[in-house]
């Protein structure tokens, strides 16, 4: 009797063994991936009810995510969960399930801002992104690093601004300490503003350096800049204008308008990327005064004003050729 007894208690306990074993390591409901968001701060307990709710794990008794609860305290890890979005394959186990949150990668999703974007259009781009969470601030013009950056589902926009404007800080030191010296900037916040206007006036990278050399001569001789994109920022924060700069605009007073007061604009006109901060505080050796579009995207560049009238002379003709005229 006693050695049935025996018998029949080996028998539950390996039934038992058994069953855990396959509601921990056989395959889970998913039938094909999805992402589960685990808040900051989120306990075991209600990671698996979030896991229920999205039909990840086996098990709705007592309260969703129950059971998972219960075998992965009894027989899985006791490494911390993760904050964040991950993705759980379809059919993962319980086990897979709870390895992921504990050692998996969360979903990582960019948010691209490109070199010369004004603040206003970076506060939109971060509105338009239905996960992020709260209010869109605005950012300073000129605070925010152009690059990529990484953001999880239910992270505050705040957050995401705080990195890009960290790293605008971090980056603005660095080149700030390695500078040459030869351009008459004399303070960050003076390189963020030129570099501004060095960005906005030329797409092409290999004359970054050429330009910001040309507004370093006219800042060192105390001659205006004569840049069309700070005539335009006070109009539209940045934004295209859509259409040619008016008269009164090029006359207007703005502390902004470079074709009416000499010194560099108040304040930055957009976002300026690395090269364009570095071409500022390394400029090339140039003595050209003047640049004009050359028809190609780029500029022509000239020493003195009679050669510039003779270029710009021929960017004319381009432009009546085109049509444009």
């Amino acid at each position: 009797m006693l050695r049935r007894l025996g018998c029949l208690a080996v028998l539950l306990v390996a039934l038992i063994l058994a069953f855990v074993a396959w509601r921990w390591w056989g395959p889970g409901p998913l039938s094909k991936a999805t992402n589960v968001s685990i808040e900051e701060g989120s306990s075991l307990a209600s990671a698996a009810e979030e896991l229920a709710h999205s039909g990840a794990i086996n098990g709705r008794w007592a309260a969703p995510g129950a059971e998972w609860y219960l075998l992965a305290r009894t027989v899985g890890s006791s490494d911390p969960i993760q904050a964040g979005e991950f993705e759980i394959p379809a059919g993962s186990s319980g086990a897979k399930v709870l390895d992921i949150l504990q050692h998996g990668r969360p979903v990582v999703r960019l948010v691209t801002i490109p070199e010369g974007m004004p603040s206003v259009l970076v506060q939109e781009k971060l509105a338009a992104i239905r996960e992020l969470t709260g209010p869109a601030p605005l950012p300073a013009e000129g605070s925010v690093l152009p690059t990529s950056y990484d953001w999880q589902a239910g992270e505050t926009r705040a957050a995401v601004l705080k990195r890009m404007t960290d790293a605008m800080n971090k980056e603005l030191a660095k080149l700030w300490a390695a500078r040459k010296g030869n351009c008459p900037v004399y303070s960050e916040q003076d390189a963020i503003i030129l570099a501004s206007v060095v960005e906005k006036e030329t797409g092409k990278p290999s004359e970054r350096r050429t330009v910001a050399g040309v507004y370093c001569n006219r800042l060192r001789i105390g001659m205006k800049l004569d840049a069309d994109p700070t005539v335009i920022y006070p109009i539209t924060k940045g934004k295209p204008l859509g259409r040619r700069i008016r008269r009164s605009e090029l006359n207007a007073i703005t502390g902004y308008n470079t074709y009416r007061e000499a010194g560099l604009p108040k304040g930055p006109i957009a976002n300026p990327g690395r090269d364009s901060i570095a071409a500022v505080l390394d400029p090339a050796p140039t003595k050209a005064l003047y640049f004009v579009a050359d028809g190609t995207g780029g500029h022509v560049f000239a020493d003195t004003l009679a050669e510039h009238n003779a270029n710009v002379a021929k960017w004319y003709a381009i432009r009546r050729a085109r049509g444009e005229m």
